[in-house]
């Protein structure tokens, strides 16, 4: 049994249902998300111009200007203002490295996931999985969508890291 894809793959869920609850109902409260995804994996649909500013990586917010949020059992898609240029993003969910609600101090790290083709010539070990919590401290977090911070930015000491690797059979 792979219970570490079983994890991940309700874990991943857990993202999903909160940006389809998003996509219908808006963000209650003071909610906001921040989704950390890798611009290069498989069916990632950005402008050329953010995948070069982002060759690697790159983190949305999800606060207060975003439109058109829509949510697949695989993907999920949203217009954001960059530099006050709409640009609509498609995000394969196993692409998402990362994903917070600050004002919950919520969050998931996922550990790389390989594309589909690489995936059944990769090696028989399962995806380490790591949860975290978020940063405490707001004035570290990202002003808005226009400058999406890159998830190595975020400053130590936000919360245990809790991995589960010491569940494993070696």
């Amino acid at each position: 049994m792979r219970y570490d894809k079983m994890v991940e793959t309700a874990l991943r869920g857990v993202v999903r249902e909160a940006l389809a609850g998003a996509a219908k109902q808006g963000l209650p409260g003071n909610h906001h998300f921040y989704v950390t995804f890798k611009t290069r994996f498989p069916g990632v649909g950005i402008a050329d111009y953010l995948a070069a500013r982002y060759p690697d990586e790159m983190t949305i917010v999800l606060e207060h200007q975003f439109w058109d949020l829509s949510v697949e059992d695989a993907r999920f898609s949203v217009t954001l203002s960059f530099s006050n240029k709409p640009e609509r993003l498609t995000v394969p969910f196993a692409a998402v490295t990362a994903f917070a609600d600050p004002s919950v101090k919520f969050g998931l790290q996922f550990q790389e996931t390989e594309a589909p083709a690489e995936a059944a010539e990769a090696k028989k070990d399962g995806p380490k999985l790591r949860l975290a919590e978020t940063r405490t401290n707001e004035a570290d977090l990202p002003a808005s969508t226009a400058e999406p911070a890159k998830a190595e930015e975020k400053k130590p000491g936000g919360g245990e890291v809790v991995t589960l690797d010491q569940f494993r059979k070696k």
